[in-house]
């Protein structure tokens, strides 16, 4: 980080801004909405639509931002999410409750919404060296976990209460008003950042008139990379930390306080795994580390639950998590590498939307196996089949195709 310019640092610590606010917010929010007198059809539909109105909006935004200004549109997704922040604090209305979640940023899950990952992703290629790119992404997604984890942490100590469990709905409001004011907050860092984190259009670009989704020069690649994105978070969608967790309550009788600890592990380890995939990309190239660290990852995935006791599934799961994470800060970088500098933010965009589209996909289908007990470790091996076609898909069809980095 010592190469990062003033630039770099304002977009790390917007990103442990945000992703502290989500973690925060992922604790109580469902909690909130019960309290406020929702019901858990109304809060399931919330929910449902928050994440629809994110996609279209976040779609939107970041395929134009380069055009637009990305500065500007960060101010304004930011903006989103305080507005968001505060409806929901300020009123019990359902309907205004549904509209501000649809048009506002918020995360239910503790993940990254609306349009800032793709727009930081694209910024910080535009502004570090080809060579330390990666690198820069790894720490880039160390920061965003560790933030989470503490902005949950910081939400549960909140909630703490004497009684028996019960929880204030008071304080609960305290954590969706914080949500709002790192908002503002995230705004006014988002209104630091400098000329040099725009982007110039080329002579050749195309008017936005005749182009809606940002890209143009770069849009095979694009499409090839946001289809098979959407293969691999399809697949993905299958074992989703939640199911995961149930499947070792059902299979094992595991309880909360060690399904705890098991995430724990299995997230922190996933987090450290990033800087050893900056290092192993420099030495056989991003696509490489990319498929030669998930490949495995998946083999164990496969394996979970044929182990025959919990102890030996949550070494294999663990060792699953120590590798299967390498790809994101790869795969990351890499898309930013391979496109065109004024097509960056709407890449980073639609592969972002495409992985998301598949991975909302699958867990209903989870759901359905779920139900029947003698169904319910087939998700692994859906999961696990569906991802290694993925591994051979994107070999084939981008080994040979290398950033500035890996050829000069």
């Amino acid at each position: 980080m010592r190469l990062a310019n003033n630039d770099a640092r304002i977009l790390f610590l917007t990103r442990f801004t945000r992703l502290f606010a989500y973690g925060a917010l992922s604790v109580v929010l469902v909690i909130y909405l019960t309290r406020l007198g929702l019901s858990d059809t109304e809060t399931g539909l919330l929910l449902t639509l928050t994440l629809i109105g994110d996609t279209v909006i976040s779609l939107w935004l970041t395929t134009q931002a380069d055009r637009f200004g990305r500065r500007r549109t960060l101010i304004i997704g930011s903006l989103l999410m305080a507005a968001a922040g505060l409806v929901f604090a300020l009123t019990r209305n359902t309907l205004a409750l549904l509209i501000a979640g649809t048009i506002g940023v918020i995360s239910p899950s503790g993940n990254e919404v609306g349009p800032f990952l793709s727009i930081e992703q694209a910024t910080l290629s535009h502004i570090v060296d080809d060579r330390t790119r990666t690198q820069v992404f790894a720490w880039y997604t160390l920061t965003g976990a560790v933030a989470t984890a503490l902005g949950s942490l910081c939400a549960g100590l909140t909630l703490q209460s004497k009684n028996s469990g019960a929880v204030s709905i008071d304080k609960a409001r305290d954590v969706v008003l914080l949500y709002a004011g790192l908002g503002i907050a995230l705004a006014f860092l988002f209104s630091r950042l400098t000329r040099f984190a725009e982007v110039k259009q080329p002579a050749d670009a195309i008017p936005a008139s005749r182009d809606i989704l940002g890209i143009t020069h770069s849009r095979p690649v694009i499409v090839r990379l946001a289809a098979l994105f959407a293969l691999d978070a399809f697949g993905g969608g299958f074992v989703v930390q939640s199911f995961v967790s149930y499947w070792f309550h059902l299979r094992f009788q595991a309880e909360p306080a060690v399904l705890g600890s098991i995430f724990f592990g299995a997230n922190l380890s996933a987090g450290i795994s990033a800087f050893v995939a900056a290092g192993l990309a420099r030495r056989i190239g991003l696509v490489r580390t990319m498929v030669f660290t998930h490949l495995p990852s998946n083999v164990f995935l496969l394996c979970v639950p044929l182990m025959p006791n919990m102890e030996s599934a949550i070494l294999v799961l663990l060792v699953r998590f120590s590798i299967s994470q390498m790809d994101v800060p790869t795969r990351q970088s890499y898309t930013m590498a391979i496109v065109r500098p004024e097509e960056r933010s709407a890449a980073a965009g639609i592969t972002g939307i495409a992985r998301t589209t598949g991975a909302a996909i699958a867990p209903y289908f989870t759901g359905l196996m779920f139900s029947v007990p003698s169904l319910i470790n087939w998700p692994f091996f859906i999961a696990g089949a569906i991802k290694i076609c993925y591994d051979l898909l994107l070999y084939r069809a981008f080994v040979a195709v290398r950033p500035p980095e890996e050829v000069n």
